[in-house]
């Protein structure tokens, strides 16, 4: 059940006062609580959690992670500028792409970052264009018969990214052909998953997987990244992951099958990673809109001053988001809407059938769990702006951390003098 809201409707009139709607608001106390609380159930052994930048892609909330000891999952140059100008380098950024540029592999290389290969093809393909690493780790697709997919990533033997199982070996041999003799080993086949047993066999599978790479190549892996696509409850039917039983689950298979394997350096452990990022800042980031309109048809609709081009998520999968209307938490939910925005696009729609309070135009309404892959999915479709970001301080004061679009913005790309 998504949490109540960090600040109430006074709170938010204030607030608006300044920073006029829309807008995403993130709540930093709450995000670095779950951060050391995530961290605690994997302090048995060295681990990194690797944030998906691509989530929220903000220096400010990549910063105040980084200060938590998070490093950068990136994917992307831009994300890589990104971390490298948080202060970020070296194996504090975990770079894993796919139908990849030269130019990114380059940055890269020269920032120091873990580097992952998403095909076998990729290892001569880097080595011709930026050289390559000391370090090297391959994804693995397992394919079918692992977990059933979702709407977001698809089906994992459907999906275009990782390797075979038989490629993996391949990869890692061909590799070792090349000189290269340290690695790591990656997996990222969930999203939004919500059944810790799913995640949990995630361990499993690449457990195995690198005892029989040790097994027939005899590597010695530096670390295995399980991956993210942990999710969180959108729905106040679904419950959120157990941080403890997954820590204590994934224990007792590392001691169970690494172990036992002989991977372990001596005493340098096998390390674990995860690059999560919906975890991370997921249901600590609110979209705040003002209710301009409401129109009565063949349904009744609630038209905000948000639209889809701030958050995609439910046009593009129908997906659930909670929403509250301040100030009317207590009021019966005894009205049914569609809340949509003003895109000449009939998915342009945050719910659909939703019970809600009585709404009035000049409401405010609170579209929760969207601090991951809200503002980062943003676009400019019907020539809409793009929102600002604000950051809730642990005293209540408020950071604008990113401006909202303006329309020199929008029209900067243009040249207008040579109509």
């Amino acid at each position: 059940m998504p949490g109540p809201l960090p600040f109430d409707l006074d709170t938010l009139k204030k607030i608006a006062q300044t920073y006029p709607t829309p807008f995403y608001i993130y709540d930093e106390q709450a995000i670095r609580a779950n951060v050391r609380r995530f961290l605690k159930s994997f302090d048995w052994l060295p681990f990194k959690q690797y944030f998906a930048v691509k989530a929220t892609p903000n220096p400010y909330i990549v910063k105040l992670l980084a200060e938590e000891g998070l490093g950068a999952d990136c994917s992307t140059l831009a994300e890589l500028v990104l971390a490298e100008k948080v202060g970020l380098k070296g194996h504090d950024i975990m770079f894993s792409s796919n139908n990849t540029p030269a130019e990114d592999y380059i940055k890269a290389r020269e920032l120091g970052a873990f580097i992952n290969l998403d095909d076998i093809s990729q290892l001569d393909y880097l080595e011709d264009v930026a050289g390559l690493p000391e370090c090297i780790s391959f994804r693995y697709n397992p394919g079918s018969g692992f977990i059933e997919g979702n709407a977001i990533i698809g089906k994992p033997e459907e999906a275009k990214w990782g390797l075979t199982r038989e490629q993996m070996f391949q990869a890692y041999a061909l590799a070792q052909q090349k000189g290269i003799r340290r690695f790591g080993l990656h997996t990222m086949v969930v999203s939004n998953e919500t059944d810790v047993h799913n995640i949990i066999k995630t361990a499993l599978v690449m457990f195995e997987l690198a005892s029989e790479l040790h097994r027939k190549l005899s590597i010695r892996l530096e670390y295995i990244n399980l991956g993210g696509g942990v999710g969180i409850p959108y729905h106040p039917d679904e419950h959120p992951v157990d941080l403890e039983v997954w820590g204590r689950s994934v224990r007792k298979l590392y001691e169970e099958i690494i172990i036992p394997a002989g991977i372990n350096n001596g005493s340098q452990p096998v390390a674990l990673a995860t690059e999560c990022g919906r975890l991370i800042t997921g249901p600590y980031g609110y979209l705040v809109c003002l209710v301009l309109h409401k129109k009565a048809i063949y349904k009744n609709y609630v038209g905000l001053d948000a639209s889809m081009a701030d958050l995609m998520r439910p046009g593009m999968y129908g997906a659930y988001h909670h929403i509250t209307v301040p100030g009317k938490e207590t009021a019966p939910h005894d009205c049914c809407y569609d809340v949509t925005g003003g895109l000449c696009e009939n998915n342009d729609k945050f719910a659909i059938d939703r019970m809600l309070p009585h709404i009035d135009c000049g409401d405010y309404v609170v579209i929760h769990d969207a601090g991951a892959h809200g503002r980062a999915m943003g676009f400019n479709y019907n020539g809409k702006l793009r929102t600002k970001e604000l950051l809730l301080k642990p005293d209540g004061s408020i950071q604008m951390i990113r401006r909202a679009e303006t329309l020199d913005d929008l029209f900067a790309t243009l040249d207008f003098e040579n109509l």
